[in-house]
């Protein structure tokens, strides 16, 4: 199997993954990625395309630079670029992937602060004397 580049995005994280058959090792910018994602919740959410398709982690060496965000968005942009690698490389996991939605690219985004207001909709307090 030759060395496959993927794409996840979610809210401001970018997640860039290099995917190949190896041995197991799954690196997060460097650091393995129970180390990068010291809650489990966050590991589970990263591994959910895998889990689902009842793979092995073992068979695959990923490598993933992830950059933006917070460490949930980070988590589910890597699960976006997983999702995409194994729709491509199988018809059958395509289908259980979109099922679960795992295919699909959230498209929620923080609203920006408009000026003249607190916050993107809350305004000042409102004084009428």
């Amino acid at each position: 199997m030759e060395i496959t580049n993927k794409l996840g995005r979610r809210k401001t994280a970018i997640a860039r993954m290099r995917i190949s058959s190896g041995k197991g090792t799954f690196s997060v910018n460097g650091r393995d990625y129970k180390e990068y994602f010291p809650f489990e919740v966050l590991q589970i959410k990263a591994l959910q395309p895998i889990s689902l398709l009842n793979l092995n982690l073992t068979d695959y060496d990923i490598y993933v630079n992830v950059n933006g965000g917070g460490v949930n968005g980070q988590a589910e942009a890597i699960r976006l670029a997983l999702a995409r690698y194994f729709a491509d490389l199988n018809q059958e996991y395509r289908s259980a992937l979109k099922k679960e939605g795992y295919l699909t690219r959230d498209p929620r985004m923080v609203e920006r602060k408009k000026y003249g207001q607190k916050k993107a909709r809350k305004n000042f307090q409102f004084s009428k004397r």
